[in-house]
């Protein structure tokens, strides 16, 4: 039943449901699961799933029982839904579709709309002391927002999904920021000129707290190793300096924990039951302690094998100074080599125009109808000069690239959720 509804990874904007009718309605027939429940509420158009599962990890490490409700998945629809890191049971999915049948066909939802409501269902089942939800598309708009957080989080605003967003970051700004509820404390991750006044408007119109993480801490990379990488993190208004350790690579990650330090700083100050001392051990293990996948993701070494779900131009700006980093500390010898595609109705050639003209190119896409056609993105590609060739199927990229590749090499697969999602099981195939 769940592959019969409007899914947006196959249809794009045709599968969203503008408003919140019909998830208040779903949501209502199954009892309001989220009502008297305590969430954090995460929006933003990058960083937003790294930075929710760093406050999961931190209230987990605090003793709280947890749920975790991001999206897309990569491979296993159960990963959008987590307590305490572990995805919720088959038989919970299969006897939620059983019991949610006849309400499909009468308040027809989208597949977004009720992988929310079965994740409301599954923390209200599961009595989850606090669960931190993501939003998927904007804010004010996302089905996610029929609930009432104790804290708000937006990590920053840049160009995607402008057909429904809006084309000017302010208006993308406005969207995002319809998560801001009456009294909420809210915590903005990037200040940005251009989307400054938008959130001090929203936060003086709800009278709600507003927190500028940026202005708050300053991170500063110190080391970094194939695992984990460390950083010395001050605190502006204190002066003082923690040692911080995390398994999230990239330096992309660096905004992600700004904002998520000065989340829970909030959340101390409500009488929350957390500090930075346990956000500090919780970011030694985000990744074992609530399942992260895909983000600047290292599998394999010999060559190493990185996946990244990069697919905008924003998000894309931030792997490749990832990459440029991780290649510096490689020999004249040694090649990058990108497997990428993307949907196609993400801004592709201001993404493409990001990535580095040296790389050698596996241009692919993932096996859903929203894919740009991999003969399509290589001509593309080619305009900007960046060098290649084009797999229909991405079995064949990977196979191929590992072929290709020395092992003092850089293997990056990046563009989407779907084609991350695509690639995992068939490197396990591989021995990856």
């Amino acid at each position: 039943m769940m592959q019969r509804l409007p899914m947006f990874s196959r249809v794009g904007e045709k599968a969203v449901n503008y408003g919140l009718q019909k998830i208040t309605a779903l949501c209502e027939a199954l009892g309001n699961p989220q009502q008297n429940k305590k969430f954090i509420h995460i929006a933003g158009t990058n960083g937003k799933g790294s930075t929710s599962h760093i406050l999961a990890a931190t209230l987990q490490e605090a003793g709280y029982k947890t749920g975790l409700y991001t999206s897309p998945h990569l491979v296993d629809i159960r990963e959008r839904i987590r307590i305490n890191g572990t995805p919720i049971s088959a038989s919970f999915l299969i006897h939620f579709v059983e019991k949610v049948k006849p309400l499909v066909e009468r308040i027809q939802p989208s597949y977004f709309e009720l992988n929310v409501a079965m994740a409301f269902a599954a923390f209200d089942d599961e009595e989850v002391d606090v669960a931190v939800i993501e939003t998927g598309m904007g804010g004010r708009l996302d089905s996610t927002n029929i609930i009432h957080p104790v804290l708000s989080v937006i990590t920053n605003i840049s160009y995607d999904h402008t057909e429904a967003l809006g084309n000017t970051l302010a208006k993308i700004a406005t969207e995002k920021a319809g998560i801001i509820k009456d009294g909420v404390p809210v915590v903005i991750g990037v200040n940005q000129d251009e989307t400054e006044g938008v959130f001090i408007r929203e936060s003086l119109r709800h009278q709600s707290p507003l927190y500028f993480a940026d202005s708050i801490w300053d991170l500063v990379r110190t080391s970094r190793d194939a695992f984990m990488q460390q950083f010395k993190a001050v605190h502006r208004p204190t002066r003082q300096i923690y040692p911080l350790s995390t398994d999230l690579l990239g330096s992309y990650q660096a905004a992600n924990i700004v904002t998520a330090l000065t989340a829970v700083e909030v959340l101390e100050h409500l009488g929350w039951k957390v500090n930075i001392a346990t956000c500090l051990k919780a970011l030694q293990s985000v990744k074992r302690s609530t399942g992260l996948k895909g983000r600047w993701d290292k599998i394999a070494s010999a060559p190493d094998i990185i996946l990244d779900v990069a697919h905008n131009p924003a998000g894309m700006a931030l792997a490749m100074e990832s990459l440029q980093s991780l290649m510096s500390d490689k020999g004249p010898d040694s090649i990058c080599r990108i497997v990428c595609g993307f949907v196609k109705d993400k801004d592709i050639m201001a993404t493409l125009q990001q990535m580095p003209l040296d790389a050698q190119y596996y241009f692919t896409q993932a096996p859903i109808p929203r894919a740009l056609e991999a003969s399509e993105l290589w001509e593309k590609a080619k305009q900007i000069r960046l060098q290649g060739n084009y797999f229909p199927k991405v079995a064949d990229a990977l196979q191929v690239v590992i072929q290709d590749a020395q092992p003092t090499d850089i293997i990056l697969i990046t563009g989407s959720f779907y084609l991350i999602g695509e690639a995992i099981p068939i490197l396990e195939q591989l021995g990856k």
